[in-house]
């Protein structure tokens, strides 16, 4: 077989891509030789004599294996951690959360008219204050206050 390197290097050239990854098929493998110019390489291209092998990859498929396990509580055991809780999940990140899903139900329970506007005013200004741990002790809080009303 003859040496069909600077017709390789031309087709990468052409292909826009490695040497590497330039396929010449072995069958054809005079034509392609006698090819000198780009001009003949494009041919050769169109022809399908000259061809450029896929682009490898990474597979994801052992990450998402990983993430599905993980998903479900596995692998995040003490030894799998670095940092501490705080740097795993801030304690602002738990305050955003705990936050908006108490004024979020605050907010259905006055537009339900569960509660009146003074009383959701009173109890969006303790939640600000910190006064409730989640949506459930805040709730408890409510029956008790309107207990007491009653």
């Amino acid at each position: 077989m003859s040496d069909l390197r600077n017709q390789k290097r031309i087709a990468a050239s052409v292909l826009k891509c490695g040497v590497n990854r330039v396929k010449l098929d072995s069958e054809r493998s005079d034509d392609i030789s006698n090819a000198i110019s780009r001009e003949d390489i494009r041919g050769l291209i169109d022809e399908g004599a000259i061809s450029a092998k896929p682009v490898k990859g990474v597979s994801r498929g052992r990450a998402r294996a990983l993430t599905a396990k993980r998903s479900y509580g596995h692998r995040k055991g003490h030894g799998r951690r670095k940092g501490a809780q705080g740097a795993r999940t801030p304690s602002k990140r738990e305050w955003i959360k705990k936050i908006r899903a108490i004024r979020r139900e605050l907010r259905v329970m006055r537009d339900e008219g569960q509660i009146d506007a003074h009383l959701y005013r009173i109890m969006y200004r303790k939640a600000s204050g910190g006064q409730f741990r989640n949506v459930a002790h805040m709730k408890a809080q409510l029956e008790h206050i309107s207990g007491r009303m009653e």
